[in-house]
């Protein structure tokens, strides 16, 4: 006889970063409702610990994945008070809109030190302790790569699919799996949030004004977690759907090479702090 969804989760003990808010936040207070232990990674300590307070006092500890040291720290921490971990979720992440030309750099080191090394010391840390055969490893990434409103995030966050990747090859011989989650545009504070902090809102009639309820992404997560998936989607992939992104992609690089080529044309202008159960 098949196990429940609740069976899957009950006992599990799972890390989350980001999980001061958002999807972060929605997904401990599921798992912990289906009898998961959860641990709990953020930036902003008051949201951390109503969160943990929500979860059954769960331990919780405010990082900057960032910081390499930090990290390794605070997933020892979450670990000694769970008794170990069968889980951990990278889902702490910055969707940052900027274009690469006309672009930031700031901005784009900042996703980079986020999205990507934020991840993979988020994955390194906690791989000693997920590698058994109920291991499972889950990396949040992104569906919206192709857009040009998403350039710095989309590869950001497809850098932190293929750290995904290769962990997953990496853990095989352990039995831990390793899940890439490819969300879409769901309705949380990053989505509609600039580097800066100031509302920035999507172009009208745009697919990223389109956007899904954080419950529709916590429901794909728990299903993922609870099935060790390889792959998740929120929203569910439709048929064809891939065909239309191909389209989608062609479309907006015939769009960018007739912009470059326009702007061608112009002359250049001359640390760990923080920790509780709740």
């Amino acid at each position: 006889m098949s196990r429940t969804l609740e069976e899957n989760l009950v006992g599990r003990r799972v890390l989350i970063t980001g999980a001061a808010r958002g999807i972060g936040a929605g997904l401990a207070r599921r798992l912990h409702e289906r009898g998961a232990r959860v641990g709990l990674l953020g930036l902003e300590p008051e949201l951390l610990e109503q969160t943990a307070t929500t979860c059954g006092r769960a331990p919780w500890r405010r990082c900057d994945i960032r910081d390499r040291r930090a990290v390794e720290d605070s997933v020892d921490y979450l670990a000694d008070r769970l008794g170990g971990l069968d889980v951990v979720v990278a889902n702490a992440g910055v969707t940052p809109p900027a274009r690469i030309v006309e672009g930031d750099p700031d901005v784009m080191r900042y996703a980079i030190e986020v999205n990507v090394m934020g991840t993979y010391h988020t994955l390194r840390a906690a791989g000693p302790y997920i590698g058994h055969r109920n291991g499972y490893a889950l990396v949040v990434a992104s569906s919206t790569t192709f857009s040009p409103l998403r350039g710095v995030h989309g590869a950001t966050r497809g850098g932190a699919e293929e750290l995904g990747e290769a962990l997953r090859e990496e853990m095989k011989p352990l039995g831990t799996r390793v899940g890439i989650a490819r969300l879409g545009e769901i309705d949380t504070d990053r989505t509609l949030i600039d580097f800066d902090g100031v509302a920035v809102p999507p172009p009208r009639g745009s697919a990223l004004a389109r956007t899904s309820s954080i419950t529709v992404a916590v429901d794909a997560l728990e299903r993922g977690i609870a099935g060790r998936k390889n792959r998740i989607y929120a929203p569910s992939r439709v048929p064809g759907t891939d065909s239309v992104r191909m389209l989608a992609l062609r479309a907006t690089e015939m769009t960018r090479s007739i912009e470059l080529r326009a702007h061608a044309a112009v002359p250049a202008r001359g640390r760990v702090e923080g920790e509780g159960a709740a």
